[in-house]
């Protein structure tokens, strides 16, 4: 994901959640005349978009909306405020909010990783090959910079010793440092890589893809190349009054997948205003965006997987545990 949210603003999310009693008033089905879905300026979100465009979602209300939302803030606003009752967010901050006693659940896991590291120099492929480079990472104190620090240290890599890291707020940032030669490589989501590709080509500085973050994670600590790292998450509040909906959904959004991985230039067209993004960026970023529409509790096994290693001794990433089943629709 391009956005991933500070634990700090989900904590801060929480409270303010838990203290307004106005929140926890459902919101009744036969009331639903406009619902949005929203989420970031990233891979999943192209599914959410283009079920919206072509009305795969209009049981859900007469009027089944799509809304980028674009920082912190803004997602912490409509989480706390109940105007985004499904939304798609980093399952560890799901979790983290759950564990701290929000009402949310997770519906489903809408990629199995979307991070790669894009580097100058095409014969970075390995991470021993980092020795002695200078590598940007975005948003601290989120799943990219917990990724990034466990790879680092499996191959014998130290900060300020061995290699140089730097955190940058946005995936951007890491891409205009990159093509300005202030870094060697820089760890970023897609459609941040794919975007990087096209804007090293247009400059005359080649970007390559040089690794595939999920294989190298699955290489460190075992098992299949998988990051579940977002998901469509629910509101207790819209839950309560629209259970039932909500397999439907799930539905949806399997079809929706499949048909958004099938017809790539489509789901672009679909979605390419919404996330702000040249329509060929979007279309050429699907195929390795990894996007899968696979419900929260067939998923919890690879949730489990990807909390453990990535919190390691430190489980206040999701809150100081794992979620219960309860998390997991």
């Amino acid at each position: 994901m391009t956005a991933p949210v500070s634990r700090r603003a989900f904590v801060a999310a929480a409270s303010a959640f838990a203290t307004n009693p106005l929140l926890r008033q459902p919101v009744l089905a036969a009331s639903l005349r406009e619902t949005t879905l929203a989420g970031p300026p990233a891979g999943p979100s192209i599914i959410l978009a283009h079920a919206v465009a072509t009305g795969s979602l209009s049981f859900l209300a007469d009027k089944a909306k799509f809304r980028a939302w674009r920082d912190v803030d803004e997602m912490r606003a409509g989480l706390t405020s109940g105007t985004m009752p499904l939304v798609i967010v980093p399952t560890a901050a799901a979790a983290n909010l759950y564990n701290r006693g929000f009402g949310i659940r997770l519906v489903n896991v809408m990629t199995h990783g979307l991070l790669f590291l894009i580097a100058a120099d095409p014969s970075l492929t390995t991470f021993p090959a980092l020795a002695g480079k200078r590598l940007a990472v975005p948003f601290r104190n989120d799943t990219p910079e917990f990724l990034a620090n466990i790879l680092l240290r499996h191959h014998g890599l130290d900060d300020g010793k061995d290699i140089q890291v730097s955190t940058t707020g946005t995936p951007l940032e890491a891409i205009q440092l990159l093509l300005a030669g202030r870094i060697d490589a820089a760890f970023v989501p897609e459609p941040a890589a794919t975007a990087a590709i096209f804007r090293g080509k247009l400059a005359n500085r080649p970007v390559h893809r040089a690794m595939d973050i999920q294989v190298e994670w699955a290489r460190a600590v075992g098992g299949p190349p998988i990051l579940p790292q977002a998901g469509l998450a629910v509101l207790d509040t819209f839950r309560a009054a629209n259970e039932s909906l909500l397999p439907r959904l799930q539905q949806a959004l399997v079809t929706a997948t499949a048909e958004v991985n099938a017809a790539p230039a489509v789901a672009a067209g679909h979605s390419a205003a919404h996330l702000e993004l040249p329509l060929p960026i979007i279309q050429q970023s699907i195929p390795h965006s990894k996007l899968v529409a696979v419900s929260a509790r067939e998923a919890r096994a690879d949730l489990e997987r990807m909390f453990t290693k990535a919190a390691g001794a430190d489980m206040a990433m999701i809150g100081g545990r794992l979620p219960d089943g309860g998390f997991y629709l």
